[in-house]
C-alpha cells in the first residue's frame, strides 16, 4: 500500500502566520506532478503541534480535496494524548483521508505497554490503515520491535511503520520480526537507500517538498532493483539531505529552501524561528551546487 515516496508536507503560512491555502494547494500539485505516491499533511514537518484543532481539520480537508485521488493522503493525526489522537484520526477518516500517520507520544514517555495500548485504542476507533511513526530523537522513546509485532498481530489496520531512528540494523530487525505484508518506510531522506536495501519499501520524505521528482525516482529505482540508479540520485542530493539534518531543526531548513525557490514563505510559528542570514546563504550555496537555484 505504501510503496514509494510520500512527502511530509510543510504547512505554508503567510506573513501574518496564518495558513496560506494557495501555496499549500500549489505544493500538493507539484508533488503529484513529480510522481510522489502520497502526501502527509499535518505531520510533524507540517508543524502540527502549533496548529489549532480547527486548522488541523482544515489542512487535511484541503489536502484531500486538492489531491483529487492522484495519490494517497496520509493524515498526520498523532498526539501525546490518546483521546486527541482518536479524535483527529476519526476526523481525518470523515474528511476522506486514505490513511493516518501516528507519531509516538512525546514528552509523556509511556512504557511499551502504554504505547501498545495507545496505538491499539486508536486502531479500534477507525477503519483507516495506520502507519506508526517511531522517532526517538524527538520523542526520547522508540516503539520496540516486540511492540510492533504485537500491534501488527492484534490490530489488522496497523499496516506500516515510519522508522526514523537512524539505525539500519533496526530496519533489519523489524523486517525479520514482522509479517511480510507489514511495510517499513524510511523517515530519513539520507538513509532511504540503505533502509530499502534492508527491506523498507519507501520513504516519508522532507526533501520531497522541494524535489518530489528525484525522491520518486530514487524509490522507484530501489523497488525495481536498479540500485546504481538510486545511489546516483542519492549522491547528487546528499548535500541537501545533510543540510536538512544539520543546518537547523526540521522544518526550518526545508521552509527556508522553499522560500528561496519561491514556493512559499519561510514563515514558521513560534517557538520555531527562521534561519539566520548566514545559514540561509549556506543553504543557497548548496541549492546552487545541485542545480536547484
Amino acid at each position: 500500500m505504501f510503496e514509494g515516496a510520500h512527502t511530509a508536507l510543510v504547512t505554508p503560512f503567510n506573513e501574518k502566520g496564518m495558513i496560506d491555502p494557495d501555496a499549500f494547494r500549489a505544493l500538493i500539485d507539484r508533488q503529484f506532478d513529480g510522481g510522489i505516491k502520497g502526501i502527509v499533511p499535518c505531520g510533524t514537518t507540517g508543524e502540527s503541534s502549533t496548529l489549532s484543532t480547527e486548522e488541523h481539520h482544515l489542512v487535511i480537508e484541503m489536502a484531500v480535496k486538492q489531491a483529487r485521488k492522484r495519490g494517497l493522503v496520509i493524515a498526520g493525526t498523532g498526539s501525546n494524548s490518546t483521546r486527541e489522537a482518536i479524535d483527529l484520526t476519526q476526523a481525518a477518516e470523515k474528511a476522506g483521508a486514505d490513511a493516518a500517520l501516528l507519531v509516538t507520544p512525546y514528552y509523556n514517555k509511556p512504557s511499551q505497554e502504554g504505547l501498545y495500548q495507545h496505538y491499539k485504542a486508536i486502531a479500534l476507533s477507525t477503519d483507516l490503515p495506520l502507519m506508526l511513526y517511531s522517532i526517538p530523537g524527538r520523542c526520547h522513546i522508540q516503539i520496540d520491535v516486540e511492540t510492533c509485532v504485537r500491534l501488527a498481530h492484534d490490530c489488522p489496520n496497523i499496516k506500516a511503520i515510519k522508522e526514523a531512528g537512524g539505525v539500519t540494523e533496526r530496519v533489519r530487525q523489524l523486517r525479520a520480526a514482522l509479517p511480510a505484508e507489514f511495510e517499513i518506510l524510511s523517515g530519513d531522506d539520507a538513509l532511504t537507500v540503505d533502509f530499502m536495501k534492508e527491506g523498507a519499501v519507501g520513504v516519508v520524505s522532507v526533501a520531497g517538498n522541494l524535489i518530489p521528482g528525484p525522491m520518486a525516482d530514487l524509490t522507484r529505482a530501489m523497488l525495481e532493483k536498479r540500485i546504481g540508479d538510486a545511489e546516483a540520485i542519492h549522491a547528487k542530493y546528499a548535500p541537501l539531505f545533510n543540510a536538512f539534518l544539520k543546518i537547523d531543526t526540521n522544518p526550518v531548513p526545508i521552509k527556508a529552501a522553499l522560500g528561496l525557490t519561491g514556493a512559499c514563505r519561510p514563515k514558521l510559528r513560534l517557538p520555531m524561528v527562521e534561519m539566520s542570514a548566514e545559514k540561509v546563504e549556506e543553504l543557497r550555496s548548496i541549492l546552487g551546487q545541485i542545480g536547484i537555484l
